[in-house]
């Protein structure tokens, strides 16, 4: 599987041996994988401890190991470009991007952050904490699932459980800063929010102390049964195939086994980090064990082949950590420019209601599908006049909850084409960001592991944000808000009579997606059907009479010069009236 370089050979079997010694219990979930996989997961592991060390070595000072941190991942940049490391960990780590054809592009900001964690952090609340967390361990999971997408065993983390993903990472950061207190309270680091601090008056300056007191014992209990309700989530492997649903279960049994011995330990959790009982490990790993065999045995992983160390043989180098150059879009064929746009009155998020795909083809005496593969490529030209102009997100509605009432036939040529798109992606080459909306529940599984895969291998890019509204409705997506919100009242994380607006927009599917400012609906018709009521509670409207396939980039350009006309108050006072951008210029 590795080949036969010594060096390679060795460094991969430094990992799995700095794997094995420094966090065993990693150690054990990684032996449940395929052995294919396991020098993949090892030298992931051992990178992302190798740059948590650099971090937190205190014979240094704060910037000198923010420093060494930052050359450490300067190295890892130059390397992958040139496909080998005199380092053993990062020739392992870029032996496996290469071998299995990884883009580390998403480790660049969390292996940054880490060398921002030098200088210590602190955090006023636990929604502060959580983006910390979450933007520190989300990308290295996300290497992980790619793996196992490349292995030909994909995890179907379905988008209606990302909630779910999130909380359990949230479990997993808590109960490792609790196994963590005694080597990072002597050193001034004290990795907990303010919020969860000052629920225990006087917690505080005891843990600082290295004290044990009634105030730390109450806090530690509170902690500890707060990171079980956030480690327990059944939801989150139903679906998933047994493979890795068996790698996460063993993982939350392990993770609350050691919040079982972080509760247990007492004062001398101050003095030492807990550990589990062997036995009590054993007893959770030996079904695990059996189970993942069993699992495996059923789906053969495509291990790829062994990396020649010849120059002439080798395989292409890895992509770098740093992002690539984009193309521009194609100019429209009439040359027509885009309008000049002032920046205070670009909209940030356009929604459109893509509208009268089944008439167009019919007027043209076509069948219905044939309507919608014409719209596909309105898309396409709507996408590149976005890029033009500077759209920051794009939201389209592709398929909503209603249209399953259509003709089998044609809801089935919408999934089809739906597939073709994603899989061919013709927007490979420009700066755009794919995200999907919807329930992914009542799709087909295939379609959903595309749109997921299509979201993770762009979700590195910054400019424009194309969210695709699949298997959509905007009365779902409140009643699913609402019970989330729920359940966070029955679990105690919420207070009922607290609730507002907030919450209930960072307890949507999709809680970073802006509010619309601008909703345009083709077509000809004149209403939102139910298409994000609770973001575009205060979108600018706009109707067009022409069906979607007639429409290109400068209907989008109208839409957006009509939107810089309009007084924008919701609910103020008109203020004094702004010069309108100008209106496209036909090219020479």
């Amino acid at each position: 599987m590795i080949g036969d370089d010594p060096a390679l050979r060795s460094a991969y079997r430094l990992c799995r041996e700095r794997t094995r010694r420094e966090d065993p219990a990693e150690y054990a979930l990684i032996q449940l994988v395929p052995a294919a996989l396991r020098p993949a997961c090892w030298a992931l592991w051992a990178a992302a401890n190798a740059i948590d060390d650099l971090a937190d070595d205190r014979t240094a000072t704060a910037g000198e190991r923010a420093a060494r941190t930052r050359r450490w991942i300067d190295a890892l940049q130059r390397e992958l470009t040139t496909g080998t490391s005199p380092d053993p960990v990062r020739r392992a780590l870029v032996d496996t991007a290469s071998r299995w054809r990884l883009d580390l592009t998403g480790l660049h900001d969390a292996m940054t952050e880490v060398a921002v964690d030098a200088h210590g952090r602190r955090f006023t609340d636990w929604s502060g904490w959580r983006a910390w967390g979450r933007g520190n361990l989300l990308p290295w999971f996300e290497q992980v699932r790619d793996l196992s997408d490349r292995a030909g065993v994909p995890v179907a983390l379905r988008l209606d459980r990302q909630e779910s993903y999130e909380w359990f990472l949230d479990g997993m950061r808590l109960t490792d800063i609790l196994t963590d207190l005694s080597a990072d309270l002597p050193q001034g680091d004290l990795l907990l929010p303010a919020e969860a601090l000052d629920r225990c008056p006087g917690a505080e300056e005891d843990l600082a102390g290295l004290r044990w007191s009634p105030a730390v014992a109450d806090l530690v209990a509170h902690l500890t049964e707060l990171g079980r309700q956030w480690v327990t989530q059944p939801a989150l492997t139903r679906g998933m195939h047994p493979g890795p649903a068996t790698v996460v279960g063993a993982m939350a049994d392990l993770l609350l086994a050691q919040l079982d011995a972080v509760d247990a330990a007492g004062p001398a959790l101050l003095r030492a980090r807990p550990r589990p009982a062997l036995l009590t490990t054993a007893r959770l790993l030996a079904p695990a064990r059996a189970r993942a065999a069993l699992a495996w045995s059923l789906t053969p992983v495509q291990a790829p082949p062994a990396r020649c160390v010849e120059p002439h043989l080798s395989s292409a180098p890895p992509r770098p950590l740093r992002r690539p150059a984009f193309r521009s879009p194609p100019p429209h064929p009439s040359g027509e420019r885009p309008p000049q746009i002032p920046a205070d009155r670009m909209p940030a998020h356009v929604a459109v209601i893509m509208d009268g795909n089944g008439r167009w083809a019919q007027r043209h005496g076509l069948p219905r599908h044939e309507g919608h593969r014409a719209g596909a490529a309105a898309v396409r030209e709507v996408v590149h006049g976005a890029l033009e102009i500077g759209l920051r997100h794009l939201t389209l509605y592709a398929f909503s909850t209603e249209n399953w009432k259509r003709d089998p036939e044609e809801t089935g040529a919408i999934l089809d084409l739906l597939r073709q798109e994603t899989r061919a992606y013709p927007f490979e080459d420009l700066d755009v960001r794919m995200r999907w909306h919807g329930r992914a529940d009542s799709l087909p599984q295939d379609l959903v592991d595309l749109l997921d895969m299509r979201e993770r291998s762009t979700r590195d890019r910054t400019g424009l944000t194309v969210t695709t509204c699949v298997n959509y409705g905007g009365r779902d997506e409140i009643a699913r808000t609402a019970a989330a919100l729920a359940r966070q009242v029955r679990s105690g994380r919420l207070d009922p009579d607290l609730i507002g607006e907030k919450d209930f927009a960072e307890h949507l599917p999709r809680p970073d997606m802006p509010d619309v400012d601008l909703l345009w609906r083709t077509g000809n018709e004149q209403r939102t059907s139910n298409f994000l009521p609770w973001q575009a509670a205060y979108a600018e409207l706009h109707f067009t009479p022409d069906h979607w396939p007639d429409v290109d980039r400068r209907d989008l350009w109208r839409a957006v010069v009509e939107y810089t006309r309009r007084q924008r108050r919701h609910g103020a006072a008109e203020p004094a009236p702004r010069a309108p951008a100008t209106a496209p210029r036909d090219g020479a």
